[in-house]
């Protein structure tokens, strides 16, 4: 996880001192992988842009038991749930549906996003928060379609967490009865364990990968809700077994749906969007019925 992987080595590195988690590193403006017992990155903003730190990842915790990782992890995890918590409750409230969108670099989340939002157009507000290690190049792709974009630049992080999506969505215009894209830092490893708020995990797996990745990679698929097989316009091109990689997908998460489709080509795309509507409106639809349900509960009383 976070403490094994090495974007928690910040804290890892401090046994015996006080342990900062994903919270205490925010509350001083940095981000729990940034502090290396020598002055912390600051968080930055420039613009649109959120910056945790700069630097490559580190991947060591020298000293220090599986026990105290294991306890770091759950500090970190259990801060983290509390801001999910609060990130989906303000999501519910303003009828905002999020999606998380995880996958390994390369797959096409990007191209895919800009697909999506083209194809959408104004039909529901939309907004894009975007997480990479470094620079806002994706943030500046989605921004020159028309949508709103946050970047969040993880520095030594290799993921989003819930605080940081919490402080993007301060600077997002209001999203009422929105979608809410949220791409994260291309890892299928640390996204898995991280909840931000959201009401679907997507993983995205291109063709070009392989397709026993839902294996290798089991926590990811497990946590799923939908896994989009993109770039099928290459598959003639390929030697990728579709069927072995629905069915890996499956036997780690027997409810997870899968939508195949290329977002160069468009191909699916429909589906996708069918798949997005579908569920926005389910939720809106039960978060009016549990408004009247108060009301009536509320009027009873009185």
């Amino acid at each position: 996880m976070c403490t094994v992987c090495g974007c928690g080595a910040g804290e890892t590195r401090m046994e015996g001192q006080h342990q900062h988690d994903h919270s205490h590193a925010h509350q001083h403006g940095h981000h729990h992988g940034d502090h290396q017992g020598e002055g912390a990155s600051p968080l930055v903003a420039q613009g649109q842009d959120l910056h945790y730190g700069q630097g490559a990842a580190h991947a060591h915790a020298p000293g220090l038991s599986q026990s105290r990782m294991v306890q770091i992890e759950h500090d970190i995890l259990g801060k983290n749930d509390r801001y999910a918590t609060q990130n989906r409750a303000r999501f519910e409230a303003a009828s905002i549906f999020a999606l998380n969108l995880v996958s390994s670099p390369g797959s096409g989340k990007t191209a895919l996003l800009t697909r999506t939002i083209e194809m959408l157009g104004e039909r529901v507000p939309l907004a894009v928060i975007e997480g990479d290690q470094q620079t806002a190049n994706d943030a500046e792709r989605i921004r020159a379609t028309g949508a709103a974009a946050i970047q969040i630049n993880t520095g030594k992080g290799c993921h989003l967490d819930a605080h940081m999506v919490s402080h993007a969505m301060e600077r997002l215009d209001d999203l009422q009865g929105g979608v809410l894209f949220i791409e994260n830092v291309g890892n299928l490893v640390c996204p898995a364990a991280f909840d931000l708020g959201e009401a679907h995990k997507v993983a995205i797996l291109s063709v070009t990968e392989g397709e026993d990745k839902p294996l290798k990679y089991p926590d990811m698929f497990h946590a799923a809700d939908l896994m989009l097989l993109n770039k099928t316009d290459l598959l003639p091109h390929l030697d990728f077994d579709v069927d072995a990689c629905i069915e890996y997908a499956r036997r780690v998460n027997p409810d997870i749906e899968v939508i195949q489709l290329s977002a160069r080509s468009g191909e699916g795309m429909g589906h996708w969007l069918e798949w997005i509507e579908a569920r926005r409106t389910a939720r809106i639809r039960e978060r009016i019925s549990a408004l009247d349900q108060q009301a009536r509960a509320l009027e009873a009383l009185l």
